[in-house]
């Protein structure tokens, strides 16, 4: 079933794109952040970033624990969202799904120089440090592009989406350096 929506972006599309940037980065870090506190562990969190007020993690199974909750959470949020889109249509859902498509495979690139969450866990497990990282962009990938084929979003569309989510996500990981604001 396809969906004619326009792919006008309007003033409450950037509006919901700055929203689903920083809802999206602040609950992927709060679930870290839930993790670690559940596991025992004093933790802290900024807006991109979670970490131990002190110490360290007991074991690599705590650490990996605290590794895998943001990322489980973001794969969470973008089924919920695609489920959501594909049943109740609404044009303004997609920065949310776009945003956690993004927030991951930024998180592969980010990986080649410092291991991100995915690639962790990957090394971890034997599987090599990019087949987790690669995995999770796929799955998300494929779920974004089924919704913009359902709505008939355009290349121009998505172009001005992943400008809008870049600029935001840098906005946030830029104030989190060099303003380190902790939120918890």
């Amino acid at each position: 079933m396809k969906i004619n929506r326009n792919n006008k972006i309007d003033f409450n599309y950037v509006l919901i794109t700055a929203l689903a940037v920083l809802l999206s980065w602040i609950s992927h870090e709060l679930a870290h952040w839930l993790m670690g506190e559940s596991l025992g562990y004093n933790m802290g969190m900024s807006f991109n970033k979670c970490f131990l007020v002190n110490g360290s993690f007991k074991s690599q199974q705590d650490y990996q624990m605290v590794s895998a909750a943001g990322p489980v959470f973001t794969l969470i949020q973008a089924i919920f969202i695609f489920i959501l889109m594909k049943y109740r249509p609404s044009k303004l859902l997609y920065p949310f799904l776009f945003t956690c498509f993004y927030m991951r495979f930024f998180a592969t690139i980010i990986s080649i120089i410092n291991p991100n969450d995915e690639a962790r866990i990957s090394k971890w497990l034997g599987l090599g440090k990019f087949t987790l990282p690669i995995l999770m962009s796929a799955l998300l990938f494929l779920l974004l592009y089924s919704i913009s084929k359902q709505y008939g979003f355009d290349r121009k569309f998505n172009l001005i989406t992943l400008g809008l989510v870049i600029f935001f996500s840098s906005v946030i990981i830029l104030a989190d350096q060099y303003f380190q604001i902790r939120l918890l």
